[in-house]
């Protein structure tokens, strides 16, 4: 299906990419069906965008990058919430947060997206954890992050196809969770925002 974005233009998605808070998210309780945009910089940054408002889109990333012994304990409620037995067949995704100074850049610890990846239902889910933090500074943690994947990801034998390929097309691609990604491009000749 097409779907237009403010954002990245018009995408091309496929049905089984579609993600549905059941919820919403926190604050756009209205907004149930979403799928994530990579828009193809080295930023590792995603985009969670509405299927059904164009000018609806949240920056996402899996906070391991940033936050290596960061941990998401749900209680069976939640898991249940989601038809889980466990977090193994999940990905979690915090949204960030970026002003105008991207130094200031920040991570909701507090309240991750969690996608049950076999049935693409989602929750955004506020944790118990006291420690956590809602507005979690990641710039440096990230930058450090991105400049040592750059240097290890620098030899061109390292790189697996689907990284070279998707290198060289032109365009956002969607992703597929977990991990996968498929090149969507440009629906049209419109340029990204």
């Amino acid at each position: 299906m097409k779907i237009k974005t403010t954002r990245f233009g018009e995408l091309e998605v496929d049905k089984k990419d579609v993600i549905e808070f059941t919820e919403g998210l926190l604050g756009f309780e209205n907004q149930k069906k979403f799928f994530i945009v990579d828009p193809g910089d080295q930023t590792l940054i995603l985009w969670l965008q509405s299927t059904d408002d164009a000018a609806t889109a949240f920056p996402i990333i899996e906070p391991k990058i940033f936050q290596p012994t960061y941990m998401v304990k749900l209680l069976p409620v939640e898991l249940n919430s989601l038809s889980l037995e466990n977090l193994q067949n999940a990905s979690v995704y915090t949204v960030l947060t970026i002003p105008q100074n991207v130094t200031e850049m920040s991570a909701n610890l507090k309240a991750p997206i969690i996608i049950n990846n076999k049935t693409k239902m989602a929750r955004q889910i506020v944790l118990q954890d006291s420690k956590l933090e809602v507005r979690f500074k990641m710039y440096m943690d990230l930058k450090k992050y991105i400049v040592n994947y750059s240097t290890n990801a620098s030899d061109d034998s390292k790189r697996s196809n689907v990284a070279a390929s998707n290198r060289e097309s032109a365009g956002p691609t969607v992703v597929q969770t977990p991990g996968t990604i498929v090149n969507a491009g440009k629906a049209n000749n419109q340029e990204a925002e």
